[in-house]
């Protein structure tokens, strides 16, 4: 697939997502990419994984693992692309199978019940709707923790599910984005440091990282540029707020994003979370108010589909361009 083509995949995928997302019927039916790649990544963990293994031989073990989900992903996608591609007719097959990458109407929707929650339900319902988009306990979260944590969790959501299926489908067509999510999806289920994986999924982790490098980066400033509508006041504190805080954060590229949204709403985000592990004393991003409210998540929501617009158009303007000069 050309990068023409690839850029014009990811274009076409954040329209039709945006406009109708992963229908929940089709879901029930089928699941998803990310469930089937989960139940792959399931059954193969339970039957090497040991925890009596040896560190070393738990890393090669993962790696090996990890070098299997990914040979089988591209096995399948390939051979899907190479099918569709055989005939123009078929390229929206490829559309609505990339669609279900991005997760810009997921995210705005889980993200937005937490402000109407805290708008109208009251405090549970809004410590319930948060516990829906972050890991950490909700039990104990006033008004202002659970607006700070819904926030958080739409700027590092959207690096991680939006800019970055986005910028793998532009690289690398339906295989470079199924290839993103199957990385992602095995961090989040074995890159976790405890006993049976902090050393079977340190790969995993490692390659997240690295695969989420440039998204990150972009993301924040896809923030920069959707803060700008707003004035350059609001720019220059989220630019500022990168430079000051985004390299503290525990996570290479978590820092950018959050640090760039706390700097545009004027809030001092993360900071010391507590978990069911216990406490994580992380750093704060931004130098703002901790009196986060509704209105506070109704913004960032503005900002993130403004952020998503400036992605869709730069994907755009560069498939034009490259169609143009082929």
């Amino acid at each position: 697939m050309s990068w023409a083509l690839s850029l014009s995949l990811a274009c076409a995928a954040l329209a039709v997502e945006a406009a109708f997302g992963y229908p929940p019927a089709l879901y029930r039916r089928i699941g998803h990419p990310v469930t089937w790649i989960g139940a792959l990544i399931t059954a193969s963990e339970a039957r090497i994984n040991r925890v009596t293994d040896s560190p070393w031989l738990s890393r090669v073990k993962g790696l090996a693992s990890l070098l299997f989900w990914l040979a089988v992903t591209v096995l399948v996608t390939g051979t899907v692309t190479w099918i569709c591609g055989a005939s123009p007719w078929l390229f929206p097959v490829l559309v609505l199978l990339a669609a279900s990458l991005p997760a810009q109407r997921s995210l705005y929707e889980h993200v937005a019940a937490v402000a109407d929650a805290l708008e109208g339900d009251g405090l549970e319902a809004a410590r319930k709707a948060v516990g829906q988009i972050v890991g950490r306990r909700t039990d104990a979260l006033d008004t202002a923790g659970i607006a700070r944590a819904a926030i958080e969790s739409l700027a590092e959501n959207f690096s991680d599910g939006i800019v970055a299926p986005a910028f793998w489908l532009g690289v690398g067509g339906l295989t470079g984005g199924v290839l993103y999510k199957a990385i992602n999806t095995a961090d989040s289920m074995i890159g976790h440091r405890t006993k049976r994986y902090e050393y079977f999924g340190w790969a995993s982790a490692r390659l997240d990282d690295l695969v989420n490098l440039p998204a990150s980066r972009l993301a924040a400033l896809f923030l920069i540029l959707a803060a700008l509508f707003d004035g350059w006041a609001l720019a220059r504190n989220a630019l500022g707020a990168i430079l000051r805080d985004a390299g503290h954060h525990r996570s290479p590229n978590a820092g950018w994003p959050e640090a760039a949204m706390a700097g545009a709403l004027g809030l001092k985000l993360a900071g010391p979370r507590l978990y069911e592990e216990g406490l994580v004393d992380d750093a704060f991003m931004g130098d703002g108010r901790r009196d986060a409210a509704a209105h506070d998540i109704r913004y960032a929501l503005k900002l993130m589909r403004r952020a998503c617009f400036i992605q869709f158009m730069l994907l755009a303007g560069l498939a034009l361009w490259i169609s143009l000069r082929g």
